[in-house]
Formats: C-alpha cells, structure tokens, sequence
C-alpha cells in the first residue's frame, strides 16, 4: 500500500485543503484505475483521523481498493450559510482533483463513500443526492435527522449549525434533509444506490438512526442495517469498517 498526505490549493474554498489518499501499490503499478471509497470524518475531527483511530490502510490492503479522506472542518459537508462552500468542495472539487492527482475510476460502479457521525450524514447526503456518481453509501453512528432535530428546535449547537445550514424553519424538505433526499431516491426507477447503516443502542444518536431506518424501509431502498451494543466512540467504528468494506459492491478483478 501506498499513504499519501495532499497538501492542495482549494479554489472552491479558497484556501488550502488537505486529503490523504491511500493507494493499492500493485494496482497502480499494472496503470488500473482503481476503485475508490471517500471516507469522511466526523464533527471534531479532521482527514487523518481514520488512520489514527482505526487500521483502515490494513484492512483495504486486500481489496484493490484506494481510499480519500478529505477535511472539511465543522461543515456538515454543506455550502454553508456563514463559512465556506464545503458541499461543492466535497461534491464536486474533490474528486475531480484527486482523479488528476491519482489514478481513481470516475465510474459509477467504482465509487463509494462512508463516514461516522457528521460523516454519516455526509456520506448519505453524497449517495442520496448524486445517485448517478455513488454506486453505495455507508453510515456508521450518523446525524441522520439534523434537519429534523433543528426544525424542532432539540439541536444543542443551535447557533453554529444556523451558521452552517440557515433558518432552521427552512431545512426540512430541502437538499439538507436526508429524509427528504432519500424520498427523491426511491421515486428513480434506476440508479439508486445499496446503503448500508449502523448505529450502536446506547448511542445518543440511535433514535433518529431508527426513524431514517424505518424510513428508507417503507420507501423500499436497498438498506442493510445493523445496530447492537455500541457508544458513539473509536472501538465501535473500528469493528463497523472492517463490515463496510467486506459489504461494498466491489466487483472481483477478472
């Protein structure tokens, strides 16, 4: 394997930007382009945290796979209100740049993306809104209803999140409503992305995991879901990776 640390100018958000990429060596040596999973991180993290926190370059070292996990700092991946425009960043800038600086795959069937808690809505939001680009999206312990929490006014950071998405009485039904996305998904009669979700029980974020579980259900997605005993913390998302990788509709090198 191959760890790269990116260090790049973002015209998007007009600073520089970091992202670490982990590349298959053998893969890139026979000129493949590779499949890709964007791995996004969590509110009070940044791009390096999964390499800290977990053995993901271990575990994708059988799997052909490359890996690009970007900084996004506290943005809910959004254009925020108040802040830079981190959805276009992640969206759009991201992976345009790193299939210039890497060898990735633009197909469908080549890209995925997960991430944890702030991540978890950021990966979802990416599969469920570009399901053209995203073959699967996986959400470990993820702030699934952040516009519902919001529109009832039970979000504790009520003010840094009106910086990042606006008036609150404004998201449900809006781009930023995974509920809603997952809505639009399930009317497409092609291209829908498989989806897989889980969150621990004792996890402050397990009820809203339920209510977008029961929700993707009743609407017929293809969603496999997996809770059982679990926190919001490092050894829980450690073991649901290693399940992420082993669920992703990879196809087998020929």
């Amino acid at each position: 394997m191959a760890l790269f640390y990116c260090d790049f100018r973002s015209d998007v958000l007009q600073i520089a930007a970091s992202m670490n990429v982990i590349l298959p060596q053998d893969a890139c040596l026979k000129g493949k382009k590779l499949p890709t999973l964007y791995l996004l991180h969590g509110l009070s993290d940044d791009h390096t945290i999964w390499q800290r926190r977990t053995s993901i370059e271990r575990y994708v070292e059988p799997l052909g796979l490359a890996v690009v996990m970007p900084g996004v700092n506290r943005s809910y991946y959004a254009d925020m209100t108040h802040g830079a425009r981190y959805w276009e960043f992640v969206c759009n800038e991201l992976p345009t740049l790193a299939r210039s600086f890497f060898p990735l795959s633009a197909e469908r069937k080549d890209n995925f993306v997960a991430g944890l808690s702030m991540g978890g809505y950021g990966a979802f939001k990416l599969a469920l809104t570009c399901p053209e680009r995203f073959a699967a999206g996986a959400s470990l312990s993820g702030a699934l209803d952040k516009a519902g929490r919001m529109a009832r006014s039970e979000d504790e950071r009520s003010a840094e999140m009106e910086d990042v998405f606006g008036d609150p009485d404004c998201l449900l039904g809006s781009g930023h409503d995974l509920f809603h996305l997952a809505e639009k998904v399930a009317a497409r009669k092609r291209s829908r992305p498989v989806l897989y979700q889980c969150c621990g029980t004792e996890d402050f974020l397990y009820e809203e995991n339920v209510r977008f579980r029961a929700h993707a259900e009743k609407l017929g997605l293809d969603l496999t879901y997996e809770e059982g005993p679990g926190e919001h913390e490092w050894g829980y998302w450690d073991q649901q990776i290693q399940k992420v990788l082993a669920w992703l509709p990879m196809e087998k090198e020929k």
